[in-house]
């Protein structure tokens, strides 16, 4: 009978799902590693076998409350639920404290089973006392929680087992071919039980690798996806319906100067953005909009976007304003760098023509309206040539020989060279020079810096004494200089703060608008930073530079 059911064991699987291809690489070798959802379910096998003894154990101890067991087979049930109830213990707690041989401590359980109930079909009276089925029940717990093919094993040891018992109760009684063919049946019931648990533990094992691995991409993409949130340069949130931000990335909160502990409050910090929120709820446009953050008085660009899984949720991407007028402004920078650049070139030798031409011509005495002509073709001449020379110095920012340069040396000099060169009276300027008074900073570019910075100061001055004010002292952080060059004047209007540093912005007939912009990019070439400060009167012009590290 067990060959006969053999056969067909070589042909059980012939063709496999995808899930049965990923999992035969790690179930068809000949020993499996076991998982935790494995173990567990191995204990819970356990468990059954471990209440299945104890019932049987009290069926012989009650046999008045649990009418299993015949009186005069009493003693021998006890014996054996006794024994199979010890046995069952033990393997609960092996299986508990001792996570090793999961083979073994599976075919011991299964053997043991196996003996006990054939035990007790044959002191029962055979397969009609009900103990076969018991046998099924644990075929089919091995099945699902044992190897390949020592589950064919175990169903082969219980038909062997059922044979040998119904033909020793025939050699002892008469033959009856009635009871072989129960056994028989049984003996199918065995393979055909373990076979199916086996192929839906297989089934089993496959989707949770599937899943296993699955689960270990979508952690990775989880992963990824978060860092590029994070890193993002635009700020994301996620709106609810009702106006309650869900999520948002760092760069979110910082546009709109949110504490970095929970999800801020939209209303308290942008009242524009949430009118333009419910806005957009009501006509579902996806048109940008313009608001300001009132904490730091930041201009963002807030676009709408719904969320394509059918809820109620919406994207909210924000972007610097001024981080994008920066990125418009240096493209056209850069464009137009390289067209000044060749055109600089090409206007100077003209330009000195011209120049060297009125020189000549002043020389002649025509006229009053003839001097005023020529001052004007001079005076004009020399601005073009000062424009030229500042394009061209932009050119330079990119070499930059970084030295340690002492403030204290320097300073007097060229505020000598400076008030020499302006005219001026050696009271109008005031220097102060405290602290550590070092700059790491290549000294042509620190020497146009100070000279634009100065003459815009004075520009704008009341040319009195200490109008013009070089401060230099130790900035807030260790290791940082601060030189601030302040003036008298009327300072800056808060309207005109952002566009200051923009290139050809001015308010002096007679300036070039690059003073400022060419002062700032050679700060930064020598990771240095120039702002304007508020303050009660005057400008106040703050060179951030270090004073270590060249």
């Amino acid at each position: 009978m067990a060959a006969t059911i053999a056969v067909p064991l070589t042909c059980v699987n012939p063709e496999t799902t995808a899930a049965e291809q990923v999992a035969s690489k790690t179930l068809g070798r000949g020993e499996e590693s076991f998982s935790e959802t494995r173990w567990k379910s191995l204990r819970y096998f356990n468990l059954y076998r471990l209440v299945v003894a104890a019932l049987l154990f009290f069926s012989a101890l009650l046999p008045a409350a649990f009418p299993v067991a015949t009186w005069h087979q009493g003693l021998q049930h006890l014996v054996l639920a006794g024994g199979y109830l010890l046995s069952t213990i033990l393997s609960v707690v092996v299986a508990y404290i001792w996570r090793r041989h999961a083979s073994t401590q599976i075919t011991v359980s299964v053997l043991v089973d196996v003996l006990v109930m054939t035990l007790l079909i044959h002191v029962g009276g055979g397969l009609g006392s009900g103990f076969g089925s018991m046998l099924l029940v644990t075929l089919a717990g091995a099945g699902l929680v044992g190897q390949g093919r020592l589950v064919i094993f175990y169903a082969a040891l219980a038909t062997l087992a059922v044979l040998i018992e119904q033909s020793y109760r025939g050699l002892q009684t008469d033959l009856e071919a009635t009871a072989f063919f129960h056994a028989g049946v049984f003996s199918i019931a065995f393979f055909a039980v373990a076979i199916s648990a086996r192929l839906l533990a297989r089934r089993v094992l496959a989707n949770e690798e599937l899943a296993r691995r699955r689960g270990i991409d979508l952690k990775k993409q989880t992963l990824v996806s978060q860092r590029v949130i994070e890193e993002m340069q635009e700020g994301v949130l996620v709106l609810g319906s009702d106006a309650r931000v869900a999520q948002s990335n760092p760069r979110a909160r910082q546009l709109l100067a949110a504490s970095e502990s929970g999800e801020p409050a939209l209303g308290e910090c942008s009242p524009e953005l949430l009118q333009a929120f419910a806005d957009w709820r009501q006509e579902r446009g996806e048109v940008a909009v313009l608001v300001q953050v009132p904490t730091n008085g930041t201009q963002l660009r807030a676009r709408f976007v719904a969320t394509t899984n059918g809820g109620s949720d919406v994207l909210v991407f924000l972007e610097d304003m001024s981080r994008l007028r920066e990125q418009a402004q240096q493209i056209k920078l850069a464009a137009l760098g390289r067209l000044t650049a060749n055109i600089a070139h090409e206007i100077r030798n003209p330009l000195s023509a011209i120049r060297h031409a009125g020189e000549l011509m002043r020389e002649e005495r025509r006229g009053e309206l003839y001097e005023r002509l020529l001052r004007i073709l001079l005076d004009n001449t020399q601005r073009v040539e000062r424009i030229v020379s500042d394009v061209l110095e932009l050119g330079r920012r990119d070499r930059v020989y970084s030295e340690l340069i002492d403030l204290r040396q320097l300073l007097p000099a060229f505020v000598e060279q400076w008030s020499t060169r302006e005219q001026l009276a050696a009271d109008v300027i005031r220097l102060e020079v405290c602290g550590r008074a070092s700059i790491c900073f290549d000294r042509s570019h620190l020497h146009q810096v100070l000279w634009n910075l100065l003459s815009n100061a004075l520009r704008h001055s009341r040319r009195l004494a200490g109008s013009v004010g070089l401060l230099v002292g130790d900035g807030k952080v260790a290791g940082q200089v601060e030189v601030h060059v302040v003036d008298d004047g009327e300072g800056v209007a808060d309207d005109l703060r952002e566009q200051i540093f923009e290139p050809f912005f001015t308010t002096h007939h007679r300036g070039t608008g690059l003073g400022l912009y060419i002062a700032r990019e050679l700060c930064e070439a020598n990771e240095a930073r120039l702002e304007l400060l508020r303050r009660g009167k005057g400008a106040d012009f703050r060179l951030l530079g270090r004073a270590l590290g060249c």
